[in-house]
């Protein structure tokens, strides 16, 4: 029995032209033997679909899509696609999340999700009716389980999860199947794979029976999904897995455990690169944009949003705008010229000088009888984002923010400034992270990609003389530690202390900041998920809240 796992990039929304790759993959994968082809979930509707569900119209199109399919299929080959369908009981949620048997002028059986994950960028006890069905068939004589993403990953002997009361796999397993398949839609964050591998090994070994495991690649808004699909043998050993970030078909021959394993690199810096280009390169692409502008500081953020932008969209495509005011070094200025040669991407100078002057003038009077503090300094930066935001709309490219993780959570970032822009593509990646990738970069055999001394110069936003961010903040190895615990295991300013046996005020300093920054996070551009928990969708803290611990 040869599967085909189809691996593919979806578009939200896009059911048209969905079913088409599902079709094209499915013709694909038919020629080179496939008996049954598996989607990933919800292909149909491409994921995350959120409230597109809550449309009639786009519910009902998304199933009458099924039938479409059923009409074109090859005959002898049997396709297991995600989709949406209503719940038929009458009560609880209208819909429930499907994997629909489709087959040459028939749709033989339709499986329900069972477990319905709320936590993090999940939220899909808001659509969906859970099931208790038995989803099991039997195709050419062999019998076969289907489970969808979250079933699998419920299991109490393998303690990945473990949120819900129940497990779908042993009802399914009463069935006796020779083969388990799952469709998934599960986002990107860096390690993850070698937590999928374990885990759906560890079931395979468990229940000794093979298990195929679909799952979809390519950015849909923060989310990234990385692709690699893969297949264990009985006995957990892995017999197959997909090409990452890419689109892919991965056969597989379940009764011979054979199929083939394309080459990774697992590297934390090699996965976040690849996440970035490739969520950026599909957000532009299903947005509409075919140009990015950023603005260029000579500071080793920009400098990798722009390779970043230059590896998704191609060097012509991208603008990089160099603003210098009286506080901007002659390095930092000659750093982003040399940036600019070795991307080759396209730039222009626009001194802000003249304006910041201005503005004193017209706020002089506002201004009478207040010390300089950090007012004059946002100034500077809500110059640089009118400026870049302007070129933006003129020539419609997509502004892109250039600020990382680290001060996004403490609120080293200016609102209506350098946060202006309609994607935050580092905005996940800790300082310390930033500067892993590039070095790593500048180690792949391209030359020098990131300048040397962009990445050895001390940090700054350079909005006043001599500044540093160690003026203002812990060095980045103790700060990123601190929003790392915080942020993605959840921990309390005591769990810090004791795990880390930092200086209790920097903590408490660390975690005060974080809290009152709420507000600006509120406001921020989406950003590429890229770790554990990111400030997007999966981060739902309030501002108004006077919790500290």
């Amino acid at each position: 029995m040869k599967i085909a796992l189809l691996q593919l990039n979806l578009t939200v929304g896009d059911i048209e032209g969905n079913s088409k790759l599902i079709l094209d993959g499915v013709e694909k994968a038919a020629e080179r033997g496939a008996k049954i082809c598996v989607t990933s979930e919800l292909a149909i509707t491409g994921y995350p679909p959120r409230d597109l569900l809550l449309n009639s119209d786009f519910v009902s199109r998304c199933r009458k899509v099924i039938a479409v399919l059923s009409n074109k299929m090859p005959e002898g080959v049997a396709l297991i696609v995600g989709g949406v369908d209503i719940n038929h009981e009458g009560c609880g949620n209208p819909l429930r999340n499907a994997a629909w048997l489709v087959e040459r002028g028939s749709v033989p059986r339709i499986f329900y999700k069972w477990l319905l994950p709320t936590y993090d960028v999940f939220d899909e006890q808001r659509y969906f009716e859970p099931s208790e069905e038995d989803n099991f068939f039997v195709f050419d004589g062999i019998r076969i389980g289907v489970t969808i993403c979250e079933d699998v990953w419920n299991d109490p002997d393998d303690g990945v999860n473990n949120r819900y009361g129940r497990n779908p796999l042993p009802a399914i397993m009463e069935s006796k199947p020779e083969v388990l398949i799952n469709l998934s839609a599960s986002p990107f964050s860096i390690g993850k794979q070698l937590v999928r591998e374990k885990m759906l090994s560890n079931i395979a070994s468990k229940y000794k029976v093979p298990v195929v495991y679909a799952n979809q690649v390519g950015g849909n808004d923060d989310l990234v999904f990385d692709g690699r699909s893969c297949a264990f043998d009985a006995n957990g050993a892995l017999i197959a897995r997909g090409k990452s970030f890419e689109d892919d078909i991965i056969l597989v021959d379940v009764t011979n455990s054979t199929g083939k394993i394309a080459k990774d690199d697992f590297s934390e810096e090699s996965e976040a690169w690849n996440a970035m280009v490739t969520g950026l390169r599909d957000y532009t692409a299903k947005t509409g944009f075919k140009q990015i502008v950023l603005g260029l500081s000579g500071g080793i953020d920009s400098a990798l949003t722009a390779a970043v932008a230059a590896e998704a969209l191609g060097p012509k495509n991208v603008l990089g705008v160099l603003m210098p005011s009286p506080y901007s070094s002659k390095g930092s200025i000659d750093d982003s010229i040399t940036l600019v040669e070795n991307l080759g991407i396209k730039s222009i100078t626009i001194p802000i000088n003249d304006l910041m002057s201005s503005f004193e003038t017209a706020l002089a009077p506002a201004f009478d009888g207040f010390p300089e503090n950090v007012a004059e300094e946002n100034i500077q930066s809500r110059i640089r984002g009118n400026l870049v935001m302007a070129i933006s709309n003129k020539i419609g490219a997509l502004l892109v923010t250039t600020g990382n993780k680290s001060e996004l959570a403490v609120g080293y970032c200016t609102i209506y400034g350098d946060m202006a822009g309609g994607l935050a593509v580092i905005s996940d990646l800790y300082k310390t992270l930033v500067f892993k990738v590039c070095r790593w970069l500048n180690e792949q055999g391209m030359g020098e990609v990131i300048p040397v001394a962009t990445i050895e110069k001390p940090p700054s936003a350079e909005l006043r003389p001599d500044q540093k961010d160690e003026d203002s903040l812990p060095p980045y190895d103790v700060l990123d530690r601190i929003i790392e615990l915080r942020v993605e295991h959840h921990q309390s300013e005591i769990e810090i202390l004791e795990e880390t046996g930092f200086d209790p005020e920097v903590v408490k300093g660390v975690l005060k900041l974080i809290k009152i920054s709420e507000f600006k996070r509120k406001q921020a551009a989406p950003g590429l998920k890229i770790t554990s928990r990111a400030f997007g969708t999966g981060w739902r803290m309030p501002i108004a809240c006077r919790f500290t611990g």
